[in-house]
């Protein structure tokens, strides 16, 4: 096995507080990062935040999507992130019990558009399957896997 160089490393941005998941748009022009930063800092949002690709630069960093949802007095945290090839947005989301743990989709603008819920946290997921149709989730204990009519964008 021979040993490779690794390229100079650069900083893409530190406008964020804890960047956790992360994943790119369809066209590969928008960079969306889950923000887990309020776990350790109070002023911290519970955001995905999204910036725009400039070549080798991100640009214009701004909120996509809040993970607070009527009817809850907490937002949760979104970790893991996928992105479909229509553009939207599927974010594991926890940390606050019933009727809100599980996965919450999000239009190419921000607005939620639907949730999956699951009986626990969910940490992570990504589509799989021959057509990146089935959704694999990971949970605090568990595996779960659904089919979609969503088909996840680019092969990971």
């Amino acid at each position: 096995m021979r040993a490779t160089r690794a390229r100079c490393i650069e900083k893409a941005t530190d406008e964020i507080y804890k960047p956790n998941g992360l994943c790119f748009s369809p066209d590969y022009k928008m960079l969306y990062v889950a923000d887990t930063g309020a776990t350790h800092y109070p002023e911290a949002e519970r955001i995905i935040k999204v910036w725009d690709v400039n070549g080798t630069k991100l640009t214009n960093g701004r909120k996509f999507a809040s993970m607070e949802l009527d009817g809850f007095d907490e937002a949760g945290l979104a970790d893991g992130i996928r992105c479909d090839t229509d553009g939207n947005i599927w974010s594991s989301a926890g940390w606050v019990g019933e009727g809100y743990d599980g996965v919450h989709i999000f239009a190419p603008g921000g607005d939620r558009i639907g949730q999956i819920k699951l009986p626990e946290i969910c940490s992570n997921l990504c589509f799989g399957g021959q057509k990146r149709n089935r959704l694999f989730m990971t949970a605090s204990q568990s595996l779960y896997a659904v089919y979609t009519e969503a088909q996840g964008a680019h092969v990971t």
